[in-house]
């Protein structure tokens, strides 16, 4: 083998580099990417690539917004194959948004079938939906076959795909944007169009004009599902001066009357992104758990619009009440967290204010406005050099005839003839500008015949004197036909051949260099650029305003009627009832209230345990052995006409922790706890009330003790009980009052626990019931009077075997 053959050698596969600058290259390139290819809007188009790349493959199959529709499919795979190379199902997610009403303000994509609903309904599959663009759409595009924008080869290289469309309105701020990038995010909520071109227009009269001026025009977004905003108009200014804020959104809603003094809310708009069916089932779970009890049903009613009926528990509740606590406890009020972070000039990542992205906008339509004015001129120019070759062959037209029919090479011959002494011989010359094409000789048209002369053209049919706006060449043809011109002379047909077509040419001629004249004065003069972008953004405002189809603002302003908070048990209509908790732990209300020492039904094997009258305002504690509290309201619990329900099912009671007690809160109580071992301590009933279901811890225990007591106090003493039936009495203020802990001791026991205590006053003597059931009371009660936490005395005769206290 040659040294000629010998392969050069290849750099070595494998290479070293600390691990913290390869990770964090890497993931610097992938967060790059995120950013600027997928999670970011760009400020000029307002579109995210994706977006951009659905629109441009819609354009190049041709689905107009007059046109017929093609299957979603088709859409899709075409973008994934040509421009986008994603999954088709993310692409056509994103083009269903695009579809959707009750999602973009001002919808660029036509669907046909079902896109999904505002309950939260997915799109049907790509293969059974169809769509094509919309005018919204068609004005984003527009321009694009004009060299308004830069174009770039798509992943593969085989076509070219737009940097950024022309767009003819601010899309950014009109549809919004969301997305979620490495390190950032974006959140921009829909405005009017009409607003915006208004402020835009306003912006380009003043270029200094602050943001506050703004928002004369632009009050606040308009969102597509309507509601009503409610945040002050300063605090929305702030959010447009920094780009981020807050803007709170409230439902739509107004009193519908029934007569006879009854009434229902009829829910009309909902916020921006709630989806009704969940809105729905959480209003129907705060009836359910009495949240709002003065809430009695809720209903769905919708058709085309939204109809969602509240109906009030009692003609008599307030309805900006009940609505002001629903706001407070639902989605129909929510925040829209407002963060314009777009990329500016679709490289920097920059989070503006309002009038910053305006400003982006305008300068970039200033670029495509003279970029489509240079394309038109050299349009114009090419055109104009073709209509100068015609118009000097009917000027000469029995010169071009001869040399079409009789020379080798007509169109090298056209290149190189003198036109300006070309002439037909005898026949007499044109002495006046008006009369450079002759009478007709004959009557015949077939025998129709032009006398022509160049030179009698004059300079005022080329321009002016100077030949403003009229490139040189086009002066005169002195040194021949252009290769251009030449072609077209060749390609002419012969019923062009007519006097009438004559004059079109000159006519549009004449067009043409005015319109060449009048770019040029807008390319040279930055005012007269400014002057047409605002005719191009009033046609836009003209189209898609008020008379335009959902064009008018959607989105009302108020202010917020603030209801002050109503005390859950202020909401409850006021009812007497008899709770019902059975041994097992199953808890009921009865209706009214009834005797307690009724027979009641229970299930197989379960019997009374807790029975007591009381209200539906009212808020119940359940003690457990674990020594938590528990709170129920009791206008939440379960109707008596079955058995109830676990009460375990309600709080978090776990199964190994027994029920010690159940009553009525009376706040500014105090009560009683002990456990088995024999501590206690007394506890502020207002600071055992639980606000969750997970209960409030008040007495530690640890195993084997459990909590055995509690009791109201209501005394001066307190009497105890152990196990081995001694009896103790000590004074209650020997006992320490916390919220929470272990307690201290309350008797001595060499074997037992506590069996019972209570506190009592010592002047009226302690009580009990006896064995045969009569009441007793003991009054003299030195034998037992004793320091906290001595053994106590054997219990008097009579005392309860079971070692309990009444």
């Amino acid at each position: 083998m040659s040294d000629d053959a010998i392969e050069p050698a290849l750099p070595p596969r494998d290479t070293s580099e600390p691990l913290s600058r390869a990770i964090g290259e890497r993931y610097l390139t992938y967060a790059l990417s995120t950013i600027m290819h997928r999670a970011l809007p760009d400020a000029r188009d307002g579109l995210k690539p994706v977006h951009r790349r659905i629109l441009y493959a819609m354009r190049r199959l041709r689905l107009s917004s007059t046109g017929g529709f093609l299957k979603s499919a088709k859409i899709s795979g075409d973008t994934m194959g040509d421009f986008h190379p994603h999954g088709d199902s993310a692409i056509y997610d994103a083009m269903a948004r695009l579809a959707q009403d009750f999602t973009i303000r001002y919808p660029l994509v036509d669907g046909q079938g079902n896109f999904g609903n505002i309950d939260g309904d997915n799109p049907a599959a790509s293969r059974y939906t169809e769509a094509r663009m919309t005018v919204m759409s068609e004005a984003l595009l527009d321009g694009l076959d004009e060299n308004a924008v830069d174009f770039r080869p798509n992943y593969d290289g085989r076509l070219n795909e737009p940097v950024v469309l022309p767009a003819a309105y601010p899309n950014l701020l009109a549809n919004g944007a969301s997305g979620i990038a490495v390190g950032m995010a974006t959140n921009i909520p829909p405005h009017n169009i009409a607003e915006l071109i208004d402020a835009c227009i306003h912006l380009i009269r003043h270029p200094n004009a602050g943001d506050e001026t703004l928002l004369q025009y632009v009050p606040g977004p308009d969102f597509p599902t309507g509601g009503v905003i409610v945040e002050p108009a300063e605090t929305i200014a702030q959010a447009y001066a920094t780009g981020r804020g807050s803007i709170r959104l409230r439902a739509k809603w107004e009193v519908e009357d029934l007569g006879r003094g009854q009434w229902q809310i009829v829910v009309t708009e909902i916020p921006y992104q709630v989806q009704k069916s969940r809105l729905v089932e959480r209003l129907a779970e705060l009836i359910q758990t009495r949240k709002v009890p003065i809430l009695a049903d809720v209903r769905d009613e919708s058709a085309e619009d939204i109809r969602m009926v509240l109906e009030p528990k009692s003609r008599n509740v307030d309805p900006d009440v009940l609505m002001g606590t629903l706001f407070r406890n639902s989605d129909l009020e929510t925040r829209f967290a407002l963060n314009m972070n777009v990329l500016i000039d679709g490289v920097t990542p920059k989070v503006c204010s309002m009038k910053e992205v305006l400003r982006a906008f305008l300068d970039f339509r200033r670029d495509v406005l003279i970029r489509r004015s240079r394309h038109r001129m050299a349009k114009i120019d090419n055109r104009l050099e073709v209509l100068e070759g015609l118009i000097a062959a009917f000027l000469n037209l029995d010169r071009v005839i001869d040399i079409i029919r009789y020379d080798d090479d007509p169109k090298a011959a056209l290149m190189v003839e003198d036109w300006s002494k070309a002439h037909q011989a005898g026949i007499p010359r044109a002495t006046d500008q008006r009369d450079y094409v002759s009478p007709l000789r004959g009557t015949d048209p077939k025998t129709l015949t032009l006398v022509a002369d160049p030179d009698a053209i004059a300079p005022a049919e080329l321009g002016d004197e100077s030949g403003r706006g009229v490139p040189q060449r086009y002066a005169g043809h002195e040194d021949g036909l252009s290769d251009v011109q030449a072609e077209a002379i060749l390609n002419m047909r012969l019923r062009s051949l007519r006097r009438l077509e004559e004059l079109e040419l000159r006519a549009e001629r004449d067009r043409l260099m005015e319109e060449r004249a009048g770019l040029a004065d807008l390319l040279d003069d930055e005012d007269s650029q400014w002057r047409r972008i605002t005719e191009e953004l009033r046609e836009t405002r003209k189209r898609f305003g008020k008379d335009y189809a959902g064009g008018a603002r959607r989105t009302a302003f108020a202010e917020a009627t603030e209801v002050e908070e109503v005390p859950l048990e202020a909401m409850i209509e006021r009812e007497p009832i008899t709770v019902v908790c059975s041994q097992m732990g199953w808890i009921r209300a009865m209706t009214g209230h009834i005797a307690l020492d009724r027979e009641l039904k229970f299930k197989d094997g379960d019997g009374p345990r807790f029975v007591f009258h009381a209200e539906t305002t009212d808020r119940l504690l359940v003690f457990g052995s674990n020594g938590r509290f528990y709170t129920l309201s009791a206008a939440g619990l379960p109707g008596g006409r079955g058995m109830g329900e676990p009460l375990r099912l309600m709080v978090d009671l776990p199964n190994e922790a027994e029920i010690v007690d159940l009553f009525i809160h009376r706040p500014g109580e105090k009560l009683l706890l002990a456990s088995s071992a024999g501590d206690g301590f007394i506890v502020p009933e207002d600071e055992v009330v639980a606000q969750t279901r997970a209960g409030k811890q008040a007495l530690n225990v640890r195993a084997p003790a459990r909590a055995k007591v509690c009791r109201r106090v209501d005394g001066d003493h307190v009497a105890v009980v152990g196990e081995n039936r001694k009896v103790l009495v000590f004074a209650l203020d020997e006992l320490p009052e916390m919220a929470r802990g272990k307690g201290v001791r309350l008797q001595k026991y060499k074997d037992g626990g506590l069996s019972d205590a209570r506190t009592f006053t010592l002047a009226e003597g302690l009580t009990w019931r006896d064995p045969a059931g009569r009441t007793r009371t003991e009054t003299q009660l030195d034998e037992w009077l004793g320091k906290r936490a001595g053994s106590g005395r054997m219990a008097p005769r009579g005392f309860p075997r079971d070692n309990r206290f009444t």
